[in-house]
């Protein structure tokens, strides 16, 4: 039996109870998405669920135009939605950069990532993001998509200049994305990495391993005061039919500090912050 086939027949929510014997759970709380949580050893202060722009290499909400992507970031704010997630390859930095001539830059936070390699490639990368935002600073900055283990040795340059745009307040922190378990695996024994975002659901939809050897690795991350973001928590729409089962597996695990979800609207970012409190209390019960 596939992974898909298993997924349906068990059910999302007996996979999270499964692991759930495994992993710890938060305490009794309700979580919402406006939650603020400070995220790793800088402490950024952040919405627990981030507004996405990715969702398939953000050709989703790239569907909204540059001004219909910037009231959608609006939108999300005003609902207490303060974490803008974006990215070079997802095209969406001008809708920033628009959204930002209404909404103050120091009331959100906002992340990025770049495919840079090299201290060059970085500099070029900082200076360009900078101007395509309207940002003079970013929150967080991840080198994306990493797959490499050897990714520290590979990609120092990049780090270099980075780790210097930190010192200098123009990063804030910075991290990596991980699509490879042996990337991760390396980003969880490698202090330069203060924030990780890693794909994670019951499912195992988009993912880099199973679930409860993802879970491992992130935990080792919150044992050395790291900070932890989820994405795939949907897996990319694949979950669509199992949203409630999908974000109840996520809140449950307190070796995640916040998650990305990128919706395609307004109306599915409003009903994704209405089923959160939901989805944290039925998680706690199970």
């Amino acid at each position: 039996m596939n992974r898909r086939n298993f997924f349906r027949a068990t059910g999302c929510a007996a996979a999270a109870a499964a692991l759930g014997s495994r992993a710890p759970v938060r305490g009794a709380q309700t979580l919402r998405a406006n939650d603020i949580v400070y995220l790793g050893p800088d402490k950024v202060r952040l919405s627990r669920l981030a507004m996405g722009t990715g969702t398939v290499g953000g050709s989703v909400q790239r569907k909204l135009g540059v001004d219909g992507l910037a009231d959608y970031l609006k939108y999300g704010t005003d609902q207490g939605i303060i974490y803008w997630d974006t990215a070079d390859a997802y095209k969406t930095h001008p809708s920033v950069k628009e959204a930002l001539k209404s909404v103050p830059r120091e009331k959100v936070t906002i992340m990025t990532k770049t495919r840079a390699r090299t201290s060059v490639a970085m500099k070029a990368d900082l200076d360009r993001f900078r101007q395509e935002t309207g940002s003079e600073y970013f929150d967080i900055l991840l080198l994306h998509a990493v797959t490499s283990p050897s990714w520290p040795q590979e990609m120092e340059g990049a780090m270099e200049v980075l780790a210097e745009a930190r010192q200098k307040g123009i990063v804030r922190t910075h991290g990596l994305s991980c699509h490879s378990l042996e990337a991760l695996q390396t980003a969880a024994k490698t202090p330069w990495a203060r924030v990780v975002l890693a794909r994670i659901n019951p499912a195992q939809e988009r993912m880099d391993g199973d679930p409860a050897t993802i879970l491992s690795v992130l935990r080792e991350f919150k044992a050395a005061g790291k900070g932890v973001i989820g994405m795939k928590i949907l897996g990319e729409g694949a979950l669509r039919d199992k949203v409630d089962s999908s974000l109840r597996f996520a809140l449950s695990q307190d070796c995640i500090d916040c998650f990305t979800i990128g919706a395609a609207d307004r109306n599915e970012l409003a009903d994704l912050i209405k089923r959160l409190p939901a989805a944290s209390q039925t998680a706690q019960a199970a």
